[in-house]
């Protein structure tokens, strides 16, 4: 038998009962057989007919194709909106009107003409009921979930069984009132709001309310679903609201999401107090209505925590927060040190490493109520009820305490309350502890650097000088930056700045060696060329040093390459000329007395460590009163690391500050100069330069005669008392004839004896042999030997500097402080 088509014919497919109109529909029952499908044109004649339709009604295909739909339907079933069912009276063949429901739906031909697709199935006759079948009503009165059904009032038809026993009222109590009068005003408006959308909209929705259903019981988290109910015609006529007690799954989720805030939030900074204060602001209100956090006062003196179980323990306080206003409930504030008494819970704490769980009626509380009366009038006055004391203890080493107190929600502490507190804690103490470490190494890095930077410039005459250092404000730590005056012979003046590359401990370790090294070799009065290149050599050499050290210990991690930078200057205030050779280094600014800010121009060399190029010196006279300018780049790169920008605003801040004093010069300098928060080191040096007249400096040329040691002594003594100096008379007459002695003995001609007046008298001899002295000890039958020893008893120090036509040994003697 053919299927029926669209526009007659035969094989026509039904809409697919899964599709759109279909879902719209109320569940129908099922034909035994295929449904009786037929297609009716716009005129009303049939024009496709199925088998399950001559099945039902009995007309064969050829019968039926062809004729007025009017001849198979007794009455008008096709008025019902499209894909809705109707009940319509059918024509057999034989005569029987049948009832049978009836689905019309849109459809259209191959050409495009409108056509009506009917779906016919006869209705079934409902199932007997079963004896084991279970009633709605005892449904209801068994069911253990929160379930209530709703009219469109918005008053109460059923309510299950679970909802009696949260409720707290029977159902008969319950029905005909509306949900205002059985919930409480906080969740009745947002059921209230639900139902109305649902009534409107027809669609279901699913929201959250926290709170508690009646008055006297316990505050809980539910799952809310509001559906409507509906007429097999699609209307809403109902709504039912089940509610799902999810209070133990919300805590967990909001436990796991205070796990990851403490471990996003807390240790932002490596700040022992801003960590504290972290974990404090992210735990109250959420777990706490206050909390205290006290860690040993010994942590903040980098003194290895350890706590104490006898006596009076003190501990200061680093954080506190509370949910009200102004934390009214602290009796410390931060930073202040309190003493907790050995009965103390909290001490008690930090004893065993142990956390507890109290309330106010507990044996400890009351016995710290009553040696403590302030904070037992604290406990009475905000009406706290729940305590818990938890230890912060990171890798190994119990830091403090934290007290965490209820006062304001009326539940208690609960134990899973004290573990969630107990990984807080443990989160927290780390942060904590990095933050311990990290101040702890900053402040040994930054006593080292400041321990082998000078606390004061020796005396000298050569320049007036003042300096600054400032360390980077950042996690790395201090630097290599340093600064250096160091007096040389001659009234001479040796102005250093250097930077060694990177931050920590290693940076500040080798700054003080770099810096030890320059002192030393200045010492042996080498040029400034020739100390760059030997400093060169000891920066090569100690970074193979460390390179070899990490290949041989796996412990010692490898450090990148060691680079330094070093600017030194060399002053002589008697022909008043300046030397400078430059390691990599920015180059120094020089102010004249009255002339612009200028920048010497030194050759630039390669940095320290770097190797394979010579270093070349710079000479320029500077008149009295000149001013030099020694700095690191940290003092001019800033936070755009623009060398140039930053080199350009130094020079026009000394043009227009240079006459002032140099201790406010540098002050000026470092505010006008530097961000707020500097990324690297700053060292600053500057000097104005002196001039030694003639008038303090004396010379004499002397031939290579023996008797001629006697008229030096003489013009030496005449001079020393034309200067008011003949209390160290007799100490410069000997120190002049041993000294004048050996040059004209064994030295070459020219000889020069010459003395410069300063903060020490200077005796100088030179000659043109480059043969240095060297001291020993005489032996007893030895007839010479015994000059050089006499010089180094008398003379404050001595030494000899080497130039290129000569040498001079020169030695001072310590001049006698003046009266007042």
């Amino acid at each position: 038998m053919r299927d029926a088509t669209p526009g007659g014919g035969s094989g026509a497919v039904p809409p697919d009962p899964s599709g759109p109109a279909a879902a719209a529909d109320p569940p129908a029952p099922a034909a035994p057989a295929d449904p009786a499908t037929a297609v009716v044109d716009d005129r009303g004649v049939v024009t496709g007919w199925s088998a399950g339709a001559e099945r039902l009604l009995g007309y064969p295909c050829q019968e039926a194709v062809g004729s007025p739909v009017s001849r198979l339907i007794a009455s008008d079933g096709l008025a019902a909106p499209a894909g809705s069912p109707a009940t319509a009276l059918f024509r057999h063949r034989d005569g029987r009107t049948l009832p049978l429901w009836v689905r019309a739906y849109p459809w259209v031909d191959g050409v495009g003409r409108a056509q009506r697709l009917l779906v016919v199935t006869p209705p079934e006759s409902p199932a007997p009921p079963r004896p084991d079948a279970v009633t709605g009503d005892e449904a209801f009165a068994q069911c253990r979930v929160v379930l209530m059904v709703y009219d469109s009032a918005l008053r109460v038809v059923r309510a299950s069984a679970g909802a009696v026993r949260e409720l707290g009222l029977r159902e008969e109590r319950m029905l005909g009132r509306r949900v205002t009068d059985i919930l409480p005003p906080h969740l009745c408006h947002r059921v209230e709001e639900g139902m109305v959308r649902v009534l409107t909209t027809g669609e279901p929705e699913e929201f959250r309310l926290r709170g508690r259903v009646r008055p006297d019981g316990p505050e809980r988290v539910w799952s809310v679903t509001v559906s409507p109910l509906l007429t097999p015609a699609g209307r809403v006529r109902h709504v039912e609201v089940s509610a799902l007690d999810v209070s133990e799954q919300y805590l967990a989720r909001e436990r796991l999401a205070l796990l990851n805030d403490i471990s996003a939030r807390v240790g932002s900074t490596l700040d022992v107090m801003r960590t504290a204060q972290e974990m404090a602001d992210v735990t109250v209100e959420r777990l706490a209505d206050f909390i205290t956090i006290d860690l040993l006062d010994s942590l903040y003196r980098g003194v290895e925590p350890r706590p104490s179980g006898t006596g009076r323990v003190p501990l200061r306080r680093a954080a506190q927060q509370s949910v009200l206003p102004g934390v009214p409930e602290a009796l410390t504030e931060p930073g202040e040190v309190d003493d907790y008494p050995a009965s103390a819970p909290p001490v008690r704490c930090l004893a065993t490493g142990r956390s507890s769980l109290h309330s106010t009626g507990d044996e400890a509380i009351r016995n710290w109520e009553l040696v403590d009366p302030g904070r037992s009038g604290v406990v009475r006055r905000f009406g706290i009820h729940s305590i818990m004391v938890v230890p912060l203890r990171a890798r190994g080493i119990t830091l403090g305490v934290a007290v965490l107190v209820r006062h304001r929600r009326q539940e208690p502490f609960t134990h899973d309350d004290l573990l969630l507190a107990e990984e807080i804690a443990a989160r927290a103490a780390v942060a904590v502890d990095n933050a311990r470490r990290y101040t702890l190494e900053r402040s040994t890095a930054l006593a080292l650097q400041r321990s082998l930077l000078p606390s004061r410039l020796s005396a000298q005459d050569a320049v007036e000088a003042a300096h600054r250092y400032l360390p980077a404000r950042t996690r790395a730590g201090p630097g290599g930056d340093w600064f250096d005056v160091i007096p040389l012979s001659g009234a001479r003046v040796a102005l250093v700045a250097g930077d060694v590359v990177g931050h920590g401990l290693r940076a500040s370790a080798t700054m003080g060696r770099l810096r030890t090294a320059v002192r030393t070799l200045a010492d042996v009065e080498l040029p400034a060329d020739e100390l760059l290149t030997h400093l060169d050599d000891l920066v090569t050499l100690l970074a193979a040093e460390e390179e070899s050290t990490a290949e041989h210990e796996p412990d010692v991690e490898a450090c990148t390459d060691l680079i330094a930078t070093c600017l030194y200057v060399v002053y002589d205030p008697v022909s008043r000329r300046c030397t400078a050779a430059s390691a990599g280094h920015p180059p120094p600014v020089v102010v004249g007395p009255d002339g612009p800010a200028d920048f010497l121009d030194v050759p630039p060399g390669p940095p320290l460590g770097a190797g394979g190029l010579p270093f070349e010196t710079a000479e320029r006279e500077l008149p009295a009163g000149s001013l030099l300018a020694l700095y690191t780049d940290g003092l001019v790169q800033g936070a755009s690391h623009d060398l140039a920008g930053g080199l350009a605003r130094l020079r026009r801040a000394l043009g227009r500050a240079a006459a002032r004093p140099l201790e406010e010069l540098c002050d000026e300098l470092l505010r006008t100069l530097l961000p707020a928060h500097p990324e690297d080191d700053v060292a600053l040096l500057v000097a104005r330069t002196r001039a030694l007249d003639a008038d303090r400096v004396a010379t004499w040329d002397l031939t290579s005669d023996p008797a001629r040691v006697a008229d030096a002594r003489a013009q030496v003594l005449a001079r020393l008392e034309a200067w008011h100096l003949t209390e160290v008379a007799f100490t410069a007459e000997l120190v002049v004839s041993e000294l004048v002695t050996n040059a004209i003995r064994y030295g070459q001609p020219p000889v020069q004896l010459r003395l410069i007046r300063g903060v020490a008298l200077i005796c100088e001899v030179s000659d043109g042999s480059g043969t240095a002295p060297h001291l020993r000890r005489a032996r007893t039958y030895d007839e010479g030997g015994r000059g050089l020893l006499l010089v180094a008893q008398f003379a404050r120090r001595w030494g000899t500097r080497h130039y290129a036509g000569g040498k001079t040994i020169w030695a001072e003697i310590e001049l006698p402080v003046p009266d007042g």
